[in-house]
């Protein structure tokens, strides 16, 4: 039998679909797991335990959707499935799997997709942990759950190779790293101020020799530059180890392997922040407009810091005030706390 998941689109959500997919590949341990995943998370996919293979299924959007959907369904018609458990939400998912010939279709019912489901789950009611959603569908379909906690061990080459970036960026093997996420792609109100990421890294660079390391994708790479600027400010006529500045360098299978690499993690409620927490870095959750009761990291080694804001969890993209629950949180709140997880 092959069985076909979609993933979620989004790199924080595909991580805490990760125990979801633990029980699926548990249930059938001879059957063969396709992962259909967008371009942006398949990477994950690739380094995930019990994967077969990942077939990458771009977005279908603009003129081009039809040829899209036409193209995703085409590569999933080749996997030759048996059954398609559907872990987004979304119509364009369903249509795809349909369109594929797969012949069982699992999910949640909603969005005007339930005709196209062989089988459409009720979503759950109340606030709902996203690793919890992700399990309670694979649960209403018969299949037992195991640990809810996301867990991604990086095999021993994918770190070797993450060695040689680091070193080939100016790092000394054997120095401690203090991993530093300042984006966040769901919008500008989930971003830390660059100062206070900075006074983070001076202050464990000061007090437990971390060399810090930013992280993220391409479009990171202003927010990690600032935070570079003000170590410079920071640092004024005195020496200090400098920042290693990977934004927009690693794909994510190198971003885990560096990430596997940190003593400590400091991070925005981010795709980063909670790979960072799969692959066992001790992490430092910073939520504003987010809800720390849904997408916190599930790690034994993760602290959340969130401000008392009246205004929070808004899940506003962008904020129409003044910022306050971001800001509320102050650096020497995230230091200690990092500084206690060492």
């Amino acid at each position: 039998m092959t069985v076909i998941v979609f993933s979620p689109n989004w790199l924080g959500d595909a991580v805490m679909a990760l125990p979801a997919v633990a029980d699926i590949r548990r249930q059938d341990p001879a059957s063969r797991l396709v992962v259909a995943a967008r371009p942006g998370v398949a990477g994950l996919w690739t380094i995930a335990p019990g994967v077969d293979e990942v077939v990458i299924i771009p977005r279908a959007a603009g003129t081009t959707r039809w040829r899209t959907l036409a193209g995703n369904a085409d590569a999933l018609r080749r996997a030759r499935a048996d059954r398609a458990v559907l872990l987004p939400n979304s119509l364009q998912a369903a249509v795809t799997a349909r369109r594929a010939g797969i012949p069982v279709r699992w999910g949640y019912r909603g969005n005007l997709r339930g005709w196209l489901l062989t089988r459409a789950v009720p979503r759950p009611r109340g606030l709902v942990h996203q690793a919890d959603y992700y399990q309670r569908l694979v649960a209403a379909l018969g299949i037992p759950n195991g640990s809810r906690v996301p867990q991604l061990e990086v095999a021993s080459d994918v770190i070797d190779g993450a060695r040689g970036t680091l070193a080939a960026a100016g790092w000394t093997p054997g120095a401690r790293l203090v991993g530093i996420a300042p984006g966040a792609a769901y919008g500008g109100a989930k971003r830390w101020p660059a100062e206070r990421f900075a006074a983070v890294a001076d202050e464990l660079s000061r007090a437990h020799g971390l060399l810090p390391v930013l992280v993220g994708a391409e479009a990171d790479r202003p927010s990690a530059c600032a935070i570079e600027a003000e170590l410079d400010k920071i640092a004024g006529a005195t020496r200090r180890p400098p920042a290693i500045n990977l934004a927009g360098r690693t794909d994510i299978p190198q971003l885990a392997g560096v990430l596997a690499l940190c003593a400590a993690f400091v991070s925005n409620d981010s795709g980063a922040m909670h790979l960072a927490a799969a692959v066992g870095a001790p992490v430092v959750a910073l939520f504003g407009p987010t809800d720390e009761r849904v997408t916190a990291p599930l790690a034994r080694r993760a602290r959340v810091l969130a401000a008392d804001a009246w205004c929070r969890p808004c899940l506003l993209r962008e904020c129409p005030l003044d910022h306050r629950c971001m800001i509320g949180i102050d650096a020497a709140s995230a230091a200690r706390a990092a500084g206690e997880l060492l």
